[in-house]
Parts: structure tokens; sequence; C-alpha cells
């Protein structure tokens, strides 16, 4: 397992690599060896002339319950298998991290079981025009059971918000143009560098204008600048921040990315964004990836459906995925590392510690390697076609299963949200993180907007042309 130090004055350890064992032991490793593996065997497949379009079954779009229940009935054995084979390769990889697969399952099978009906709604022709697309109703219907009904604490095992997320994220790549990354890359992450190095030194002085712990205004001002869950542990853990330091700065993240979710989206179709300008917008003001998904993609799908939204639906979430996937979350390291350095030779001179280099390493967020690499492989297969025969053969054999289990991720993701969201619990922290923290958001939203709306409004708006 990993190495743990302590750290003076801190009843949080700073976690140190594990080697070669990280490779098995992290979510991020096993989110790209996961995804990986899929895009493989479905090219595999679509090397043979078949398709692994049979084990990616969803529901189809319907009008009347009549056929609702003849499109499921038709295609129940393959639900079937599809459960038996996200059940086998998610038990392999959580059996690998120490997880117990006898909580895990059963709390899947509900999982799985749940996403089914959510988005058997979503493909209701009628779905859009009362906002019930699968993301956002995935969220209101885990926050009614988690809060309303309530759950045992032993199915938190399958609600794995971080590491569907990921899976989601590594698919996603197989989607997303190697071109169209390199050509957004230096705007994705030129506007992220300007978003988060402002959010971050905001909350922080305002944080310590408050009186609040330095440590703690770290942890808040990486929750706001970055990943706002991963950000938050990395930067508590470089700067030996107290044990309860990272939980309210995840909590901070998570009431913010719940609200972001509805506002973002909302105010885009009362302004009639163009998607892409969204999904940059949704990149530099959301706090987590998959709250970001959702809020990404619940608009992009309104494009085409309701008079007004300029744009393609995928423009959303590729622009969300370069925004904060290629731009924000490259900071997590960063921060670390340059937190590690004040924290100790600023704030505990005394220790004579110095901060590894390999921190950066160490800290970044493996699985955007893996959306790399899938975008790679992805774009060095269909480079052989023409953009005729791509949209013809390549992308409903072998692009379009890999979307579509994407989805899935997403709504295990987006459902485990809304299960792991207990109101009570987020309300026990102060008044004083929540005001430095919101500040943040504050910078971030209005940032943002700027940003994506006006400074860089051109390279949006063109994602897909």
């Amino acid at each position: 397992m990993a190495k743990e130090t302590p750290h003076p004055d801190s009843d949080t350890p700073r976690v140190q690599s594990v080697g070669w064992k990280e490779l098995y032991l992290k979510e991020d490793w096993w989110a790209i060896w996961l995804s990986l593996g899929i895009i493989l065997i479905a090219f595999a497949f679509f090397a043979n002339g078949s398709t692994i379009r049979w084990i990616a079954v969803h529901p189809g779009r319907w009008h009347t319950v009549g056929e609702l229940l003849n499109d499921f009935t038709g295609h129940l054995t393959q639900y079937i298998a599809q459960y038996l084979l996200w059940t086998a390769i998610f038990s392999v990889s959580l059996k690998a991290m120490g997880y117990k697969l006898s909580q895990f399952i059963p709390a899947f099978s509900f999982v799985y079981l749940c996403s089914i009906v959510i988005f058997m709604v979503g493909a209701w022709d009628q779905a859009h025009q009362y906002n019930l697309e699968p993301p956002l109703l995935a969220l209101l219907l885990g926050m009614v059971i988690a809060n309303l009904v309530g759950l045992p604490r032993w199915m938190d095992a399958g609600f794995r918000v971080e590491y569907y997320v990921k899976t989601g994220i590594v698919l996603l790549g197989a989607t997303l143009p190697l071109t169209l990354i390199a050509w957004a890359g230096p705007v994705a992450i030129g506007q992220a560098s300007i978003v988060s190095i402002s959010t971050f030194l905001v909350i922080f002085f305002v944080g310590r204008k408050m009186g609040l712990d330095r440590r703690l205004c770290a942890t808040l001002g990486a929750g706001g600048a970055v990943c706002g869950v991963s950000g938050s542990i990395a930067i508590a853990g470089a700067v030996g921040a107290k044990k309860e330091h990272a939980p309210i700065a995840i909590t901070m993240v998570i009431l913010w990315a719940i609200a972001m979710i509805f506002f973002l989206p909302l105010m885009a179709r009362v302004l009639h964004l163009h998607t892409g300008v969204l999904g940059a917008w949704v990149g530099t003001s959301e706090f987590a990836d998959a709250a970001g998904f959702a809020a990404a993609q619940a608009y992009g799908n309104l494009a085409g459906q309701v008079p007004g939204i300029p744009g393609k639906p995928e423009d959303a979430v590729w622009a969300f995925t370069l925004m904060k996937v290629v731009g924000r979350d490259i900071w997590i390291g960063i921060w670390a590392f340059v937190m590690a350095i004040i924290s100790t030779t600023l704030w505990e001179r005394k220790t004579g510690s110095r901060p590894d280099p390999a921190e950066i390493w160490w800290r970044f967020p493996k699985f955007v390697l893996g959306f790399f690499i899938a975008s790679m492989i992805m774009t060095a297969i269909s480079s052989q076609y023409t953009l005729n025969d791509y949209e013809k053969v390549l992308k409903p054999l072998l692009v379009g299963p890999i979307k579509t289990l994407r989805t899935w991720a997403f709504i295990f993701c987006f459902f485990s949200i809304g299960l792991t969201t207990r109101f009570r619990e987020l309300a026990r922290t102060g008044a004083k993180p929540f005001f430095a923290f919101t500040t943040g958001v504050a910078v971030n939203v209005t940032l943002g907007f700027v940003l994506s709306s006006i400074v860089f409004a051109h390279y949006w708006t063109h994602l897909s042309h």
C-alpha cells in the first residue's frame, strides 16, 4: 500500500507513490485498462467484419408504453449480458484494489437496474420538453432516494462516482479526434490557467482574511480551482492539512457542483448559448468532472430538439472535456507541487524537508493519459477512411457502440452522485469555509462566462467545423 509520512502538526499523512503497484491499486489506472480493453476488443470485432453493438444495447426512442415494453423485452437477453459484463470487469478491478465484492455486486446491481429505468425515461420522445435528460434525472432520483428513502451505508461500495466518470472519460477519448484536441488544446489550457490561478488566489486570500487556517485555505482553493474532490485531497496531502480540512472542501465542492448542474444549463438556455460555448463555460465553472459532464450533456441533448439552441449535441461534451479534463485537471499536480514547496519552505521551515519534483507525476490524474491514448488509437484507425466511410461504416459499427457504453458509465456516475449526496451531512460545515469558497464560485462563473462566450467564443463555436 501507499507509504505514509507523518506531517508535523497534522492529522493527515502525506501519501507518497506506491511504485509499480499503482498500476493495479489506483482507480485511474484501472479506468485506463478497462476502457482501452473495451476499445481494442471493439476494434478486433470490427476488423473481423463484426461489431460489439449487440452488447452495447440501450433503450430505443419510444412514444407509447407499449413501444417501450416491446423494445425492452425484445432485448432482455442483451441487457442481462451487458449487466454481467459490467459486473465482471468492475468486480475484477475492485477486488484487486481491496474492496469487498459481497458489498459491491448487490449495490451495483441496484445501480444498473435503476440506470435502465433512467435511460428509458430519457429515450421518451417528449423527455426534452420536461427536462427529463438522463444526467439530471439520474442525479435527482439518486438524491431523492438518498435523502427521503435512505440506503444502508455498505451500499456505498457500489456508488463509485470517481471510477465511473474516469472510465467514461477514457471512453470519450475514442470519440474525440486527436486533431480536435491539438487544435483547441492551447485555448483550453490558456483559459483554464487563467481561471485556475485566479480562483485559487481569491479563495485562499479571502479565507485567510476570515481567519481560516492557511492549510484549509489551500485545500479550499484547490477544490475550486481544479478538479474538486481530487484536487482537495491532493493539496490536503501536499500541505499536511488536518483530517477535517479535505472533507470540508469536498463538501463545498459537492454543494456548488450540484447547484451548477442546474444553474449553468438553465442560464445557457435563457441566453441561447452555442453548445460549444456552454461546454467551455461549464468546464471553467464546474468543480467536479462528473457534475460537469451531467450539465454539458443535458444541454447538448437539447440541440436540434429545442429551437434557438445552436451547435451540435457533441460540441457541449467536447468543449467541456477540452476545458476541464485537458485544461484544468492537469493543474492538480502543479498546485500540489507548488503548495508542497510553499508549505515546506515557508510554513514549516523548521522541518528542513524538501518537496519532491516527482510529486507532480504522483498527483497527476492518470486517467487523462488514457483519454489521450484512446483518442490516438481511434484517430489512427479513422485516418484510413474517408469521411463518407467514417459516417456510414466506422461510426455505426465501431464508434457508436463505444459511445453507448460511455453513456452507461456516465449514468452510473450521475446516479451515484445523487445516492451519495446526503444534505444532512453537507449542512454540518461552518459558514466561513462556505463564504470563502463561494467567492471562488463567483470568479469561476463570471470569468468562465466572459472567456467562453466573448474572448474565445470563436474557438468554442467552431469545434466541429
